[in-house]
């Protein structure tokens, strides 16, 4: 942010957000009486961002309308809800969103266990360390060159989302002709200064809406002269923990199609032996057979 900017009383990463010229301090609305002082330097924490959306939705204001990488990985399937914060804009360990029915939640706010009554206990807030952006853009005129486009991805992302580590830009593979981007943007497990989320879901609404930033611009990387527009996202979470979703949380028609599996399985493996036993007795009787005439 400009120091012309911050005399004028403006945030530059929260279109939303409200500035005093004296003292100049900016805040955003996450409730009727609640207003949330912001640092306007950086990117505003996802969980303070989700409460002024529902906020801003209740109030009829102006809102938003590659394959795993491990077999832990999850999306969000569960969209956004009203969350409860800790004074530094982390999300609660468990989450209720004003209901009777509460879950468990990763640092980026999503929900990673089955849903429970109020005596849900969360011992404490797994960190997500690991992002995999499945990324979709527009047609473009001209091939696009494959082997620019980390370095490229990686400085659109530095330069978009106020001076996001490149180094964390891991890998990224590109396939041509679905014109599907995975980015992996990975932190070492136990490091807890870089919030993953936070760049993520400024990164959806550039994508999927409309910028959180005051500026209109988005995510759009420049490589070989063209600019790549995305058009679709979805990412996976990878938790330092593996989530603990049981088979409750399925449908009963998945559930079905598991049993069914299941038992064709055990039904082939009972098969199985009852040949084999078969074809031992058999073989037995016909050693016994050629044995007799000794």
């Amino acid at each position: 942010m400009s120091l012309f900017s911050f005399f004028l009383g403006s945030c530059e990463t929260m279109k939303w957000a409200t500035c005093d010229d004296a003292p100049c301090a900016c805040n955003i609305l996450t409730g009727d009486n609640n207003r949330q002082p912001l640092n306007c330097t950086s990117l505003i924490p996802k969980c303070w961002l989700m409460k002024a959306e529902m906020y801003r939705a209740k109030k009829g204001l102006d809102t938003r309308t590659g394959g795993k990488p491990v077999e832990s990985a999850f999306v969000d399937n569960d969209g956004i809800y009203d969350p409860e914060c800790q004074s530094d804009g982390k999300f609660k360990a468990r989450q209720c969103n004003n209901t009777e029915e509460c879950w468990c939640v990763n640092s980026a706010g999503v929900r990673r266990t089955d849903k429970g009554d109020k005596t849900l206990v969360c011992e404490k807030l797994v960190e997500t360390h690991w992002l995999r952006l499945q990324l979709t853009h527009k047609a473009l005129t001209t091939p696009l060159k494959a082997a620019e486009l980390k370095d490229a991805i990686a400085d659109a992302i530095n330069r978009r989302y106020t001076n996001f580590d490149r180094k964390l830009v891991d890998n990224v593979e590109y396939d041509a002709d679905s014109r599907l981007i995975v980015v992996d943007v990975k932190k070492a497990e136990g490091e807890r200064q870089t919030e993953l989320a936070n760049m993520a879901y400024y990164m959806e609404k550039d994508v999927k809406v409309s910028p959180l930033f005051k500026n209109p611009n988005k995510f759009a990387p420049v490589i070989g002269g063209q600019t790549l527009e995305m058009e679709n996202i979805l990412v996976y979470y990878v938790d330092e923990e593996p989530p603990t979703f049981t088979m409750k949380n399925l449908s009963a028609g998945i559930i079905a199609v598991i049993v069914v599996v299941v038992l064709a399985v055990v039904a082939g493996l009972l098969v199985l032996f009852f040949a084999r036993k078969r074809q031992n007795q058999k073989y037995n009787k016909a050693q016994q057979r050629e044995m007799d005439p000794m």
